[in-house]
């Protein structure tokens, strides 16, 4: 059920990374990759970027990484990305996926639906 990202690392002030989201889902279990969030330490979680629906749509940035991330899916591939150009060092963070998982009870054929969360990769920018 659990995203899995990828890509993080150390880059310099102006560098850039792109960081990938994978999920697995089944007939029962659809786990759609749909936000990037970060968090610094000390700091609160924050959103970076997100799509509207599950199936990509209009994206929101934050104004902190607005003109900078760009944010994208492919949906065959069940997978979301996060393109970083022009990394600051205030953008030393972990990032984490958040996805939206739909389970269906194939008994009862009702659904229930929650959001699951990675275990996130670390973006460090050095000066």
């Amino acid at each position: 059920v659990q995203p899995v990202e990828s890509g993080g690392g150390l880059v310099q002030a102006g560098g850039s990374l792109r960081l990938s989201c994978s999920a697995s889902s089944t007939n029962t279990l659809r786990v759609n990759p749909l936000a990037w969030y970060r968090q610094a330490p000390g700091k609160q979680r924050e959103m970076v970027a997100t799509f509207q629906n599950n199936y990509g749509g209009t994206t929101t940035y934050s104004d902190s990484v607005k003109g900078r991330f760009t944010i994208s899916k492919d949906n065959v591939k069940n997978a979301m990305y996060l393109q970083m150009n022009s990394l600051k060092p205030e953008d030393t963070a972990k990032y984490y996926c958040k996805a939206s998982v739909v389970e269906v009870d194939i008994r009862t054929a009702r659904t229930r639906e929650y959001d699951s969360w990675g275990q996130g990769t670390q973006v460090t920018v050095s000066a």
